[in-house]
């Protein structure tokens, strides 16, 4: 700001010895244009050859050109339309400038009471070229009654339509991605920015990507691009300088993130080139602490701004490395209890089918990896319609659903009666699914690929938030590639076991115990439904919707048991299993699958008193406060949580530090939770922050320890 200032301060200087009361260097002429029924006073101005003058926003150095209005030796304001879209100028000392040349013109509207009045226009610039020249003209335009009038060194109606139809215009900013960030020193600001599906030839090359309108106190710096050719993404960034501390009161840049006032800041897109700017807005409510690390490693180079359009070989390091983590966090959901239930399915599969041929079990493994990777591509093209939507989503957002949770519970359940021994699933082929000698079970295996996915999802397993914040922060081909890599891990000891089946035989030989082993596995599958159930219970109002949920499930327990032990008679089944469908669409009209607005309630534990969380408790705190957000289907949520956070260590700290507690319930959708997390570029839970006695937030990641949340109060 203070080189700005001095910087002006000295061009003006240097220039008043050019100084003259009207530039040679600027031509100003006023003329009226009626447009649908539209009165416009439109200022035309002439510029000499490479002399420019300044937008409202004049960039590094420069005065923004000045308009003002007389009618009867009073001031008046008229409404101006949008400025036309400035170019951009490099000057001496990279010094960047936004402004006009040649022929441009300003529009504002003409009020009908100005009818058969005399307006004196005065308009104020600075014209620069080598130096910089202040510069004014005068004008008296005279009106008559149908609003008409002319001026000095006017253009031709025919002009002027042509301007007026170039004028930027307000539109939604669809297709662009805004990412706040803090910057590289504690008084600057990073905001990232992408546009996919660019065309090479449209991007602007005598401007900016985007021009951002002033803001206080915000001061831009200049405009960085970076074109992934591959992926046909453009990337941008813009360095900011805070300057609160020149505002009245000082305004501090929050060490937390959160802005105590929203700044709604506009810009001009100026791409495509071929057409006319827009101006879109962008709200900035808080900022991420983390840095733009993560957009800037897939930044490929772009051309020098004024230079012919040339791009650096592509480096593929930044998106290898996001791959690796979203494989080995695939590979170690394996591992995770949300997914074991239905790994210990596939593993039982590979002991049936021990005895076949190399190629069945290749086959077998890949009807497998392919349940999986459909799931993954779906859960991809899911998130990408909701991202491209404006909606803000996270890891396992399909369990905040509780029509898709009931479902899910309904098919588990399912699965655990046939483990059980109560049916069998027929296959075209005719053989079955609860049958230790099924041969061809390839669509058992695409099905269990599903189900694997579906429950993994709501675990964030090591190495997985990095990879996954990646993918839902950058461009939508990278959602597909981290997801795809994701798959590929999780599916990654079954592809082993395809291409060298011989490690099966580490698994023991087929035999009766196999029966027996189907009943735990059986067991597994309806621990899987009790989880089910419980997120459903955070999620719904259970207190009446719990009778009809509890009835179905006892009813599809009936009408299996039925068919098996009391009668096959075609018509008593279709009657006790058209029961439990009868029940299940009752609810469905009855909306009992509605959201409930109750949140999870302030509960104690080891005496302590966990508080709702909010942005404004974590703000208004004046103590340390520790914040962790959850939900119920997270069952690495529910590990943390009984091992550290119900220890008595924990309590102890509590109690020693006077710490407050806020949890925040992410089981049902809240776009809050969503937002703050999007924030610290964290896509799911669990996740841990302590605010310190400073008023610091620091973000504790995925995992938690007692000597971890230790380190951070000392």
């Amino acid at each position: 700001m203070l080189n700005k200032i001095i910087y002006i301060f000295t061009l003006l200087s240097i220039s008043l010895i050019s100084y003259a009361q009207n530039s040679e260097h600027v031509k100003l002429g006023a003329t009226t244009l009626k447009v649908d029924n539209k009165n416009y006073l439109v200022l035309n101005f002439s510029n000499d050859k490479k002399w420019h003058t300044y937008w409202k926003n004049p960039g590094d150095a420069g005065l923004p050109m000045k308009m003002t209005f007389t009618v009867d030796s009073k001031e008046v304001e008229l409404s101006s339309l949008p400025w036309p879209a400035p170019q951009r100028y490099i000057e001496q000392g990279d010094m960047w400038a936004y402004g006009y040349e040649g022929k441009y013109s300003l529009f504002f509207d003409l009020p009908q009471n100005l009818a058969n009045k005399t307006m004196n226009i005065l308009g104020e610039w600075l014209v620069c070229k080598d130096i910089c020249i202040p510069g004014k003209q005068s004008l008296d335009l005279k009106l008559d009654a149908t609003l008409t009038g002319r001026a000095g060194n006017f253009f031709a109606k025919e002009v002027n339509l042509k301007h007026l139809k170039n004028l930027p215009y307000k539109a939604q900013a669809n297709g662009i991605e805004f990412f706040l960030s803090k910057g590289r020193s504690d008084k600057e600001l990073a905001l990232s920015y992408t546009i996919e599906n660019v065309d090479k030839s449209l991007i602007p090359s005598i401007s900016n990507l985007i021009t951002p309108y002033p803001l206080s106190p915000l001061t831009y710096k200049h405009e960085e691009l970076y074109l992934d050719e591959q992926n046909k993404t453009l990337y941008g960034r813009i360095y900011i300088d805070w300057d609160g501390e020149y505002e009245e009161p000082v305004w501090e840049l929050p060490n937390d993130g959160i802005f105590k006032k929203e700044l709604n800041a506009q810009f001009l897109l100026h791409y495509p080139n071929n057409k006319p700017a827009k101006i879109i807005t962008h709200n900035y409510k808080q900022f991420t602490l983390t840095g733009d690390k993560a957009l800037s490693e897939t930044f490929k180079t772009f051309s020098n701004p004024l230079s012919k359009t040339t791009t650096s070989a592509p480096t593929q390091n930044s998106l290898i490395y996001y791959i690796l983590f979203a494989f080995l966090g695939g590979l170690i959901l394996n591992l995770m209890p949300c997914v074991l239930p239905v790994i210990s399915l596939k593993l039982f599969g590979l002991i049936v089918h021990s005895d076949e041929s190399r190629s069945q079990i290749l086959k077998h493994n890949i009807a497998y990896t392919l349940g999986v990777v459909f799931s993954f591509m779906v859960l991809a093209s899911t998130v990408f319609a909701l991202k491209t939507s404006g909606d803000q989503i996270g890891w396992g957002f399909q369990l905040q659903s509780p029509l898709f949770v009931f479902i899910m519970l309904i098919v588990i359940f399912v699965m655990a009666l046939n483990m059980l021994g109560l049916f069998e699933f027929v296959t075209p082929g005719g053989k079955t699914l609860g049958n230790s000698q099924i041969k061809k079970g390839f669509s058992a295996d695409f099905v269990n690929g599903i189900l694997a996915t579906i429950l993994s999802t709501p675990c964030s397993a090591p190495f997985l938030g990095t990879a996954l914040t990646f993918a839902f922060t950058t461009s939508s081909i990278n959602i597909f590639i981290i997801f795809f890599s994701v798959a590929i891990g999780l599916s990654f000891p079954f592809i082993l076991t395809g291409l060298f089946p011989t490690l099966i035989k580490f698994l023991p030989k087929p035999g009766l115990w196999m029966d027996k082993l189907k009943k735990i596995l059986g067991l597994s599958l309806l621990l899987t439904v009790v989880w089910l159930y419980d997120v459903l219970a955070a999620i719904i109002d259970m207190s009446f919707a719990g009778i009809y949920i509890n009835t179905i499930i006892v009813m599809i327990f009936f009408a299996f048991y039925f068919r098996k032990s009391i009668s096959k008679n075609l018509i008593w089944n279709i009657i006790i299993f058209s029961l439990p469908i009868l029940l299940t669409v009752q609810s469905l009209r009855m909306d009992l699958f509605d959201v409930s607005e109750n949140q999870t309630q302030t509960r104690s534990k080891n005496s302590l008193q966990w508080n709702k969380w909010s942005k404004e408790k974590l703000n208004q705190s004046n103590k340390i406060t520790f914040v962790n957000f959850t939900a119920s289907w997270c069952l690495t949520c529910k590990v943390n949580k009984k091992i550290v956070l119900d220890s008595d260590d924990f309590s102890k700290i509590v109690k020693d530090k006077d710490i407050t507690l806020l949890e925040g319930d992410w089981t049902k959708r809240d776009e809050e939770i969503t937002s703050f997390l999007r924030s610290y570029n964290i896509v799911g839970v669990p996740a841990y922050f302590i605010k310190t006695a400073d008023g610091k937030i620091h973000s504790l990641g995925e995992t938690i320890s007692i000597d971890k949340i230790e380190s951070y109060l000392k």
